[in-house]
């Protein structure tokens, strides 16, 4: 009997050693955890490298739904099926509700230029581009008779009557047309900057009125581009005692006014009330400031500008035999949506906007569509890159006319000048992505401010002592129109985005 009891317990202890044994292996195997199943762990291991698979298989089919989509997208805008070519119509109800799930790929804000890589082997041209089609292009400088037949002061722009305006769009090979700068109208320089800018052949303008920006220094401008560029700020009184409080300004020998690279141009006796209007003269009216230039780029006086002023006329002119470049808008294509977007950010007084654009559709300008002949009808107007050909300058003076005569919003008046020229007038519009990589934005320094973006009604504007007409430009809008416009409708608009 102790014997059997002696073997039962020798049996026992050695099971239990083998047990202790067992579990001291697969502790140091890292499978065993106290008070935890080992059969359990194989099972987490599965499902974890499922759930990675399955992530991964999700990415991928994910990708592809978007490659597909992109695709289709590509060829939907070439298909002759309704259904499918009104995903690339911005107007469309399925181009609205694709873009409202994230489905239309977006334009980049941001790209890169095409632009050479060395400023000192871009090849200038030895000759001009020949004057084909206007062999002679003069100016009015008589003041001629108000519109409604009374007499007024000069006015800058002179008084054009509509039947001058109409003749104006009428190409022939010696042309006679208003261009502002009208003796006695205002915008006259000191006779120090007349005489500095008649050697200027290569120019970069910019301008600052009423004091909403101060001078950005260029960067990135090669050696030859400083000796061959005259960096031109034009400037009102204003912004000229803005400027001198705020940052140096420094004086050369012949009395010439400099803020780092940019010489200060004083415009004297502004011409318009409004200081948006008075900044439209050296934008638009560049070839007539400084008649001597031969190339010129102009830039918003928020900008600064990065990009060297060669590599920008190699790319947007040379290279493309161009002589008009002009950034496409981010947003607009239509002058009806610019306008519209215009009222909702009160850049100017509603109603006046609304007759501007009651008249460009009494004339005849539809709505963009991609039928029409040119990129967009809306440009960003902060970057202009011209040849001063008789055909630009002639668009030059015709765009001018237009803000003169109607709103000083003059992405407004570009399309229906393109329009009335009837393809006369060949320009570039550029991707918008690369506008943005020319510059940095920088904010005014105060918000623009006037009492007439903030009309809503024609009432508010009656008679001449409200202090909310400009008494000396956008006189279209306050004489008799020559047309009925009592029953034009202006087309709908379909806002697609927010901004703009």
């Amino acid at each position: 009997m102790e014997t059997e009891y002696q073997r039962s317990v020798s049996l026992v202890n050695r099971r239990t050693e083998r047990s202790a044994s067992n579990q001291s292996k697969e502790a140091e195997g890292g499978i065993f955890s106290p008070g935890k199943s080992s059969s359990g762990f194989p099972l987490r291991i599965i499902w974890r490298r499922g759930f990675i698979r399955l992530v991964l298989v999700g990415g991928m089919v994910w990708m592809l739904i978007i490659l597909c989509v992109l695709l289709f997208q590509i060829w939907s805008c070439q298909s002759s099926i309704a259904l499918f070519s009104a995903i690339c119509n911005r107007e469309s109800k399925v181009f609205t509700m694709l873009d409202s799930l994230g489905l239309v790929p977006k334009a980049p804000h941001r790209c890169s230029i095409p632009v050479v890589d060395n400023p000192d082997k871009v090849a200038i041209p030895d000759k001009r581009t020949p004057n084909k089609v206007i062999q002679e292009l003069s100016y009015v400088m008589e003041p001629g008779v108000a519109l409604n037949g009374s007499q007024s002061p000069q006015l800058f722009g002179g008084h054009e009557s509509w039947f001058q305006r109409e003749e104006s769009f009428k190409v022939k090979s010696t042309m006679k047309v208003h261009c502002g700068f009208i003796p006695g109208g205002g915008a006259e320089m000191d006779e120090k900057d007349v005489k500095y800018t008649k050697k200027c052949k290569f120019v970069v303008a910019s301008g600052i009125f009423d004091g909403y920006d101060t001078p950005h220094q260029p960067s990135n401008i090669s050696l030859r581009s400083q000796k061959l560029f005259c960096f031109l700020m034009v400037v009102d009184e204003v912004s000229l005692d803005f400027i001198k409080n705020n940052v140096t300004v420094r004086k050369d020998s012949d009395g010439g006014q400099w803020v780092g690279m940019w010489r200060l141009i004083l415009l004297k006796n502004q011409p318009y009330d409004e200081p948006r209007r008075n900044g439209k003269v050296p934008k638009i009216l560049t070839h007539r400031l400084f008649p001597q230039a031969e190339y010129s780029i102009w830039i918003d006086g928020k900008m600064e500008l990065i990009v060297d002023p060669l590599l920008i006329l190699e790319r947007y002119l040379w290279r493309g035999k161009h002589t008009f470049a002009i950034a496409q808008h981010k947003h607009h294509k239509s002058i009806y949506e610019e306008a519209d977007a215009n009222k909702r950010r009160k850049r100017y007084a509603r109603p006046l906007i609304d007759l501007h654009m009651k008249i460009y559709r009494y004339e005849g300008m539809e709505p963009w569509s991609p039928e029409k002949n040119t990129i967009s009808d809306v440009p960003e107007g902060a970057i202009i890159v011209r040849e001063h050909t008789t055909m630009n300058n002639l668009f030059s003076c015709l765009w001018f006319n237009e803000v003169d005569l109607f709103t000083p919003r003059d992405q407004l008046s570009f399309g229906f000048v393109v329009y009335r020229l009837k393809g006369m007038f060949n320009f570039f519009m550029f991707p918008n992505c690369e506008y943005n990589s020319i510059f940095i934005l920088h904010n005014h320094t105060r918000e623009h401010s006037s009492k007439v973006e903030w009309v809503k009604s024609l009432d508010e504007l009656k008679g001449d002592k409200t202090g909310l007409r400009e008494s000396r430009g956008g006189l279209g809008l306050w004489t008799p129109y020559p047309g009925d416009l009592s029953s034009i409708v202006l087309p709908s608009v379909v806002r697609t985005s927010k901004a703009g």
